[in-house]
């Protein structure tokens, strides 16, 4: 059964009401499926309705972690 446990809310920038949050998912395509890290996107602050959200396993989150990172310091 899929449960979820909201880690974190971020106020997202450039919007009004908008967030991005951070939630930790077990089971999260079905019994037996390792849990993944989930990053929502609400425009409108609804935390559990994301407009956009993506699921990263826990394995992925390094390199993630470091694409991010190469990003802000490339292109921001």
């Amino acid at each position: 059964m899929k449960k979820t446990k909201l880690l974190k809310t971020i106020p997202l920038a450039h919007t009004k009401e908008g967030i991005i949050t951070i939630s930790h998912i077990e089971e999260p395509y079905g019994e037996g499926s390792k849990p993944v890290v989930s990053i929502g996107i609400s425009l409108n602050g609804e935390e559990h309705n994301p407009d956009w959200k993506a699921h990263i396993p826990y394995e992925n989150i390094n390199d993630v972690i470091e694409a991010l990172k190469e990003a802000k310091e490339k292109l921001s």
